[in-house]
């Protein structure tokens, strides 16, 4: 059986991990990404998954977009959101007329794809995915989560099929007509992870210790999903329709219960986001992701007043990281408390 050629643009934590395994499982895979440092180490060595301590790698081709020479035909693109302009018009003239590039990121890229490479050459994709990249060419592996491919619009074709067939090399990769739903499932989970990286504690504790903001952030996000008249969909031990408004209370106690527990679970503590700021000490992409929920709130008219409180203050934590603190939630808590 042949293999199917892989590049995957953007090598961290998401594009890492699932290069890694297309690799392990005999793809030829090619990384590109803008950080040298990260080429040339996998160039040494492979690409490196450290699972508590235990390190494997995989032989997999690096370059940077300058040395990059060829034709692209199955791209999966994994760079931070507010990259993904930069990278789809770097894509773009070198994408063949049969290719397609999957959108492995968090947030809503599909559009931004579609825009400059068409519908046909745009695969959508939700992923939800537990690493970090932990130095040049070393990927830590958090943890089992999610990977779901779709067409845009609701379709699966054949190439969406082979994809997940090739990706399940990493895990449980699936196929849906509604990647939409599993987008917009994300991204009332992802405001809850956004907003536990206010402090610096595990994120399981802080939405234990902080449910009523954690309650407001669903219904906000849902609100909007909602009114979109988005069919939301459940992932890992995330149930969407408990964090939406009016869900029984009983029910919404009960899936926190499960979320925070399953949380507690994976190797990984704290948000990737909580890693920017802490970390690496550089800008945050969910200020990108929720660019579009945000403008969709004010077009329909939702308030969204916990979720941009926490925009805010992760964008003072870019400027001073060292000003994270559980008050900021608590915080939060009172602005949710006051809205009832």
């Amino acid at each position: 059986m042949s293999s199917t050629t892989y590049a995957v643009v953007g090598g961290g934590a998401i594009g890492g991990t699932l290069a890694f395994h297309l690799a392990r499982a005999g793809h030829p895979v090619t990384v590109i990404d803008a950080d040298a440092e990260h080429v040339a180490a996998i160039a040494e060595r492979g690409l490196v998954l450290d699972r508590a301590g235990e390190r494997t790698a995989a032989p997999v081709a690096a370059a940077t977009p300058e040395e990059f020479t060829g034709t692209l035909e199955h791209v999966l693109l994994a760079v931070k959101a507010q990259a993904t302009e930069s990278a789809v018009r770097w894509i773009a003239p070198r994408l063949a007329p049969d290719g397609y590039v999957a959108s492995v990121q968090n947030g809503f890229n599909e559009p931004v794809l579609a825009e400059h490479l068409g519908l046909a050459r745009t695969v959508a994709a939700f992923v939800n995915i537990f690493a970090d990249r932990t130095e040049p060419g070393v990927i830590a592996d958090g943890g089992p989560g999610a990977l779901v491919l779709g067409e845009p619009g609701g379709a699966v074709s054949d190439r969406v099929r082979s994809l997940v067939a090739d990706l399940r090399a990493w895990g449980p990769a699936q196929s849906s007509d509604n990647v939409e739903g599993f987008l917009w499932a994300k991204a009332g989970f992802g405001a809850m992870l956004a907003a536990t990286a206010l402090a610096d504690e595990p994120m399981a504790d802080l939405i234990d210790r902080h449910r009523p903001a954690m309650h407001a952030l669903g219904e906000e996000v849902f609100a909007v999903a909602g009114a979109l008249g988005v069919r939301l969909e459940a992932f890992d031990a995330f149930r969407p329709t408990a964090f939406a408004r009016g869900a029984d209370s009983d029910d919404r106690e009960r899936a926190v219960a499960e979320l925070t527990a399953w949380l507690r679970t994976q190797p990984k503590t704290r948000s990737g986001i909580w890693r920017d700021l802490a970390v690496r000490r550089r800008e945050v992409e969910v200020t990108t992701h929720y660019a579009t929920v945000l403008a969709e709130a004010d077009r329909l008219g939702i308030g969204t007043p916990l979720l941009r409180a926490v925009m805010a203050g992760l964008r003072e934590l870019e400027d001073d990281p060292a000003a994270m603190s559980e008050r900021r939630l608590d915080e939060l808590d009172r602005i949710a408390g006051s809205l009832v």
